[in-house]
């Protein structure tokens, strides 16, 4: 017989006392019972933290997915503007270039040179290297913006934005505004240096054909081509602008008239030298409305464009002659 003090007894009571039930158990039972209730309930407890948790972080998530593309699309947009600084930066040296081919009468290859397109000058390289101790290097550059930060700045243990292709661009965008900031400070002392160099030579610039003579899409450029007459390659001196008949042209720089008059092939011609052994010259034209020997300025319309002489069509052959050799033209116009 067991011991009673090791026994629970639990009575089930009816409204009818005749259906009362009696159970008995051990002691050690109901305290394994007790602690399974509270086993239970402990986990159901524990289980609803971690899901509200995971809950909470799932937002967090989700707003930091949305700030994530927030941030790419605001390094599109910088990316994209950095893109138009370094086309326009660009732009300034391809003219800077032009300038300096341009205005340089010593030179001594200066026809040959000006016979193909201005580049970008890339002797600024060689530049940049010996002005180097002058400019931040990227170390100094990120200790002196704090804000600009060598590690992605996410946490990477949520694993939302610390991805190894947002750092890469990140870092790759850092380093093109570098680029394109250095390059501006080369670009902003060549044009200085540049400026100083021509501030006492306004003549130059005055006689300089730095404008296009009329506007319209260019038919044919300088250099070799087949020839629209008679189908042989032949070398094309100057630059074909398409425009309709009668449209006004105007002189590209300070000069005076050396010619104007007929000739068997340009048709109605105009000639204007500029000195410093500069010469333009505009064939085709319907009508001229200067003579030689007058002096003209920039912008002075000068002849009416037309199809004269030998031509397949209306437009305005244009040339540019340094010391009696045709140039491209496209090195004098600034605006192209």
């Amino acid at each position: 017989m067991s011991d009673p003090k090791k026994n629970v007894s639990i009575y089930f009571v009816t409204n009818d006392e005749k259906q009362t039930r009696k159970i008995t158990m051990p002691l050690s039972y109901l305290k394994l019972a007790a602690f399974m209730v509270a086993f239970v309930l402990i986990s159901l407890f524990a289980g609803f933290i971690d899901y509200f948790g995971l809950l909470a972080q799932s937002i967090e998530n989700k707003k930091l997915k949305i700030e994530n593309q927030n941030l790419q699309k605001q390094f599109q947009v910088v990316e994209g503007k950095l893109a138009s600084l370094q086309s326009g930066l660009d732009r300034v040296g391809v003219i800077t270039n032009k300038l300096k081919l341009i205005t340089d009468t010593h030179m001594k290859d200066r026809s040959e040179r000006l016979s193909f397109p201005a580049q970008i000058n890339t002797a600024s390289d060689s530049t940049a290297s010996t002005q180097g101790a002058d400019r931040m290097s990227m170390e100094e550059f990120y200790e002196q913006d704090p804000s600009v930060a060598v590690e992605n700045p996410v946490n990477t243990l949520r694993g939302e934005l610390a991805t190894e292709k947002s750092s890469a661009n990140y870092a790759t965008l850092v380093i093109k505004i570098d680029e394109a900031v250095k390059d501006s400070l080369l670009k902003d002392q060549s044009v200085i240096e540049l400026w100083e160099s021509l501030s006492a030579r306004q003549s130059l610039l005055a006689a300089t054909p730095s404008i296009r003579p009329t506007r319209g899409p260019i038919g044919s450029r300088f250099g070799y081509r087949v020839d629209p007459i008679n189908g042989s390659m032949k070398m094309h001196a100057g630059l074909d602008i398409v425009v309709s008949p009668g449209t006004p042209v105007r002189a590209p720089a300070d000069g005076v008239v050396s010619f104007a008059g007929w000739d068997d092939f340009y048709g109605k011609l105009v000639s204007i030298d500029h000195g410093y052994g500069v010469l333009t010259r505009f064939a085709h034209n319907s009508q001229i409305y200067v003579q030689v020997g007058q002096k003209v300025s920039r912008y002075d319309v000068i002849s009416a464009t037309g199809s004269t002489g030998r031509s397949t069509g209306p437009h305005l052959h244009y040339e540019v002659r340094v010391n009696g050799i045709p140039v491209n033209p496209l090195n004098y116009i600034l605006d192209e």
